[in-house]
């Protein structure tokens, strides 16, 4: 997942998944902007901008659990990059969501259904499960850093990283979207350490982190191993296994 990452363990592969959409235009000018906004806004363009340097397909496992019951589906991911633009196939069973990035433009979101028919999703159908995870679409897209309310409120080191706090906010929140997003960003490889969603309400809705790691021996870098989606209001639990033996 694109900047699902932690510290400097990224790999140009796995620092593919799932996507950073490009900044908008802001709606003020910078002279009405604070310290902190410009700052905020500075980096949220810089992690858009970031793009996969090569192909990278992997698979895994999609495990949900409630702490009643526990569903686990196979997990496919593809990075594809073409001339002009770069996608991702995300792949849970018989659900297929493909997010394609083109520099500054918006994030096109296109979902398979089991019938085989595609559906094109933008703005309030994003923030919906998927596959009944708890990984929304927006999420997979990340769509919070597109918002144009950007803010850094601090540095400090977060899960033994170095972090810059970057708070999102939505100008438009819908009530069962989130309001601010509030991400732990690494300074050295820009991957998210943590983040937090606010519901509507300001209420914390969901947290989200990557868990375990294993050294590639080729590269000497780290790979995200699993990442985990907590719905802190529900009880609900997503992790995501990748099979880093497979190329």
């Amino acid at each position: 997942m694109k900047h699902w990452i932690v510290c400097r363990h990224a790999t140009g592969a796995l620092a593919a998944l799932v996507g950073f959409l490009a900044m908008g235009a802001a709606a003020e000018t910078t002279n009405t902007l604070s310290d902190a906004e410009i700052q905020g806004r500075q980096l949220a363009r810089q992690l858009c901008e970031s793009a996969p340097k090569e192909n990278f397909t992997n698979s895994g496992a999609h495990q949900i659990s409630d702490g009643n019951s526990r569903n686990e589906l196979p997990l496919k991911y593809e990075t594809i990059i073409t001339p002009t633009n770069w996608y991702v196939l995300y792949t849970v069973g018989i659900s297929v969501i493909k997010i394609s990035h083109n520099g500054y433009n918006q994030n096109k979101y296109e979902f398979q259904t089991g019938t085989g028919k595609t559906l094109n999703l933008c703005g309030n159908d994003l923030m919906t499960p998927f596959a009944g995870s708890d990984f929304w679409i927006a999420d997979l897209g990340l769509e919070f850093f597109h918002w144009p309310q950007q803010k850094v409120l601090k540095k400090e080191f977060h899960r033994q990283c170095a972090c810059t706090v970057l708070e999102s906010t939505n100008p438009n929140p819908t009530t069962n979207g989130y309001s601010r997003v509030v991400s732990w960003i690494d300074e050295d490889s820009l991957g998210i350490v943590e983040a937090f969603a606010y519901d509507v309400n300001g209420k914390k809705l969901k947290n989200f982190y990557p868990k375990s790691f294993e050294k590639d021996k080729a590269s000497g870098q780290y790979q995200v191993q699993s990442m985990i989606m907590e719905n802190l209001q529900t009880g609900s639990r997503t992790r995501l296994e990748f099979d880093l033996k497979k190329p």
